[in-house]
């Protein structure tokens, strides 16, 4: 098996994988609770593979390489993909491993795969197996608590999935209708833009937060909460020469 660790900015996702099919997926609350995981005695894993987005990652890394034979994928690591952004070295890690998780849905074809996390990015690959970049917005969460941060008087909500108003009658509503029925604009909005210029698009979307955009988005779109995790699978297998 092989265990394949995504350290985002507010949760860890792992899964292990058999070849390119997930077995099982865990969410862990930090690094400790990764190491003291009962997985390593449960299953025999021959490959471990971990992406990152935070820094201040040695510790743990050697406590984990006490385990498993691990792999961190940085810049540096070989991918399926050409990676074809301008400055390779500042590209994160999560981003990368996204678009090659749909490549590897959609190989020879333009992909726009929308990470909606902690932030909203959004990343190209086209026809020809190349990453070209895309963008990065704030997301839900981070909206809401710009709008309470920077301001002296408008409260901190969170996602409600029931609110669905263009108007808002109130300011907790006018919030909700400023957060989450603009930033639906915002991603369906430049799904349109790709699609104008990018013939046969396929979107895959993925993050924390897909299930409130998955049916709130007019464009068709492929949903897959693996996504990264699948990604990451998939450059541990490209730099173990198919061994798993």
């Amino acid at each position: 098996m092989q265990l394949v660790i995504d350290i985002g900015n507010t949760r860890i996702k792992a899964a292990l994988f058999e070849k390119d099919e997930i077995k099982h997926s865990f969410v862990f609350q930090s690094l400790e609770e990764v190491i003291e995981s009962d997985i390593f005695q449960q299953f025999t894993i021959t490959y471990c593979i971990v992406g990152s987005v935070v820094n201040g990652m040695e510790a743990f890394i050697e406590k984990l390489n006490q385990k498993v034979n691990v792999s961190i994928f940085t810049t540096d690591t070989p991918i399926p993909i050409q990676n074809n952004y301008k400055s390779a070295n500042t590209l994160g890690s999560d981003r990368l491993a996204a678009s090659i998780g749909g490549n590897t849905l959609f190989p020879n074809e333009n992909v726009l795969v929308i990470d909606a996390g902690t932030c909203i990015k959004y990343n190209f690959t086209n026809k020809q197996n190349q990453y070209i970049g895309g963008a990065i917005s704030p997301g839900l969460e981070m909206r809401f608590k710009a709008l309470h941060t920077f301001t002296a008087r408008l409260p901190l909500l969170s996602v409600d999935y029931g609110f669905n108003d263009l108007i808002g009658k109130n300011s907790t509503e006018s919030i909700l209708s400023g957060v989450q029925t603009a930033v639906v604009a915002e991603v369906d909005g430049l799904i349109d833009e790709y699609k104008n210029k990018f013939s046969d698009l396929k979107i895959v979307l993925t993050g924390g937060d897909y299930n409130f955009f998955e049916k709130r988005l007019k464009n068709s779109i492929f949903a897959d909460p693996f996504l990264i995790l699948k990604g990451l699978n998939a450059i541990l297998k490209f730099n173990t020469v198919n061994k798993v």
